[in-house]
């Protein structure tokens, strides 16, 4: 669907049902009455700019569909969208390099909405290495670079696991963002192999960790997401980081070791 043939007031009562709100639910945090509600919803009222606004921030919806729907109403989009490389968003892109290679030694990777790559740190290749040139070559999904037979899974010493907390992750981004290319891509990554039975014991697991085989060492280690606070760009609303730190001081050692190999290296 394309916001020319877009419905606002059906997509609008498509993201209440999403969120699992009835119309009085909505109304009562909307500050909106169920009558006026029930008039946009079926087309017999024509949302203003500032209401399609309103109800989209009550129903969380993402910024790209924000716009998608002002669109659809004949109204400018509210939200820009400014790739890295140009001029506003310079300063982001500076921010983001800094605070990946400041986690140097330890894996750290930024990636979009569709989990394709955006920048990596050095450490990153300790990861990937081993994996297939096709999984490398840009743009990478970090999901599917991660469980594809051919790249990271093999050397996973926790595939089953793994796989367990990535797939929740990208089935709850599917049921928030209604993205059709998020679908695909769960579908897809449900036909890699599982790597075996897995039976989550939340009580006595605080946090999943990703344990990976890097020759004769077993890497132990949890990961981070941080995201941008209110931003007012869809680029910069979409990008997170995914930070890797280590579960154990022979993990820790490891990366630090690796560090000072490529120092050295670099400096001959």
């Amino acid at each position: 669907m394309t916001f020319e043939t877009m419905d606002v007031g059906t997509e609008l009562k498509r993201w209440r049902e999403r969120r699992r709100l009835t119309q009085l639910g909505l109304s009562a945090a909307a500050g909106v009455s169920t009558r006026h509600l029930s008039f946009i919803e079926t087309g017999r009222s024509k949302p203003s700019r500032d209401m399609i606004l309103h109800l989209s921030e009550c129903l969380d919806v993402p910024l790209r569909q924000q716009n998608t729907l002002l669109l659809a109403s004949g109204h400018s989009p509210e939200y820009s969208q400014k790739s890295l490389a140009e001029a506003p968003m310079s300063a982001v892109s500076e921010a983001i390099d800094r605070i990946i290679d400041a986690h140097d030694p330890y894996p750290a990777v930024v990636v979009d909405q569709q989990w394709e790559m955006i920048a990596g740190n050095q450490a990153v290749r300790i990861l990937t290495e081993g994996a297939a040139e096709f999984l490398l070559e840009p743009p990478v999904n970090v999901l599917r670079l991660s469980l594809h037979p051919e790249g990271m899974a093999p050397r996973i010493v926790n595939l089953a696991q793994w796989r367990t907390h990535l797939l929740a992750r990208l089935a709850r981004e599917v049921e928030v963002c209604a993205d059709a290319q998020f679908a695909s891509l769960l579908d897809e990554l449900r036909t890699y192999p599982s790597g075996g039975d897995w039976h989550d014991d939340r009580a006595n697991s605080l946090l999943v960790p990703l344990r990976v085989r890097a020759g004769d060492t077993e890497l132990a280690m949890f990961s981070t997401t941080t995201v941008f606070g209110t931003p007012r760009d869809v680029t910069l609303a979409e990008i997170a980081i995914e930070s890797f730190y280590p579960s154990d001081t022979q993990t820790a050692d490891y990366f630090r070791s690796a560090a000072q190999v490529r120092e050295t290296s670099c400096r001959t």
